[in-house]
């Protein structure tokens, strides 16, 4: 394996610094949404996080990317991306209400795979039997989590791998967007889009929300957008082959807290699936970056 960047990794420090730290504050914010779910619905929690979180990502917006940023070519693309993350962040909530935390963040990390299908068969772009074959054993790897068949099999376990795939065409739907467009641009209408068709529909589920739990609706849209704005930042000045197998950090710390919170344990066949689906997306970053012969 060979890097194909002929950058001194030292200059990789601060990019790798921001990824971890966005995919930490991101787990934070997937641990404060499981705990809100036993009091409210997921789509109350993710309504409030972006009505919360739409002042600030304005003003980052601005300060980082100027007016421009605020400036949207085509509004219905990011209408129809906020409809696909509304969907995907409900069911993936809702995955909190009966699996555990660290079992729900394996299973969404087979985005990936479901992208590479998708770009393989209705984009038409090569895949080669390198990564089909990544492709293949990470679904394995899902099988080795979810169990289909078995005692312990449970119906909801495959709404985390639904969430993958939306998150997937979530992803690709970036490609809809003007390119005159700016990744801030993208995170002030992904926030403002899902709260405004939240708000068409929140009404249906909306219960009145407790004086204590308000710090912890405060936490999640804190956390989840410097997540987003830190990763996104990662990714703009350091290659995405460096920083982009760090995401999956975000296993450890779903593991962490949901010992320390719910004191919940992964039994042999979830890590042993986990570790399958890890090592799998991460071959698959390599190849296609090239880094790997």
């Amino acid at each position: 394996m060979r890097l194909a960047s002929r950058e001194a990794p030292s200059t990789y420090t601060g990019g790798i610094l921001l990824m971890c730290v966005g995919v930490a504050c991101l787990s934070v914010n997937d641990a404060v949404a499981k705990t809100l779910t036993t009091s409210y619905a997921p789509l109350q929690i993710l309504f409030m996080r972006n009505v919360i979180a739409l002042p600030f990502t304005v003003l980052l917006a601005f300060l980082l990317g100027g007016s421009s940023a605020l400036r949207s070519y085509r509004p219905a693309a990011h209408l129809l991306r906020g409809a696909l993350w509304v969907g995907a962040t409900i069911m993936f909530f809702t995955s909190f209400m009966y699996l555990g935390l660290a079992e729900a963040t394996a299973l969404i990390f087979v985005a990936p795979f479901f992208i590479t299908v998708i770009s393989a068969l209705f984009l038409g772009e090569h895949v080669g039997w390198r990564r089909w074959l990544a492709v293949l054993l990470g679904f394995v790897g899902v099988l080795f989590i979810v169990r289909p068949g078995g005692a312990t099999f449970q119906p909801i376990s495959l709404l985390p791998v639904a969430t993958a795939l939306v998150y997937a065409l979530l992803m690709l739907s970036a490609r809809w967007v003007d390119p005159r467009e700016t990744v801030w641009t993208l995170l002030v209408y992904l926030t403002g889009s899902g709260a405004l068709l939240g708000a068409l529909i929140v009404p249906f589920v909306w219960v009145p929300i407790r004086a204590e739990d308000i710090w912890l609706f405060a936490a999640i849209a804190f956390f989840g957008t410097a997540g987003m704005t830190m990763m996104t930042q990662a990714f703009r000045v350091t290659p995405a082959v460096v920083v982009a197998p760090l995401d999956y950090t975000g296993l450890l710390w779903a593991t962490l807290f949901g010992w320390l919170i719910w004191r919940e344990s992964l039994d042999t066949m979830t890590i042993l699936g986990a570790a399958i689906i890890i090592a799998s997306g991460v071959f698959m970053i390599f190849r296609k970056k090239g880094v790997v012969v």
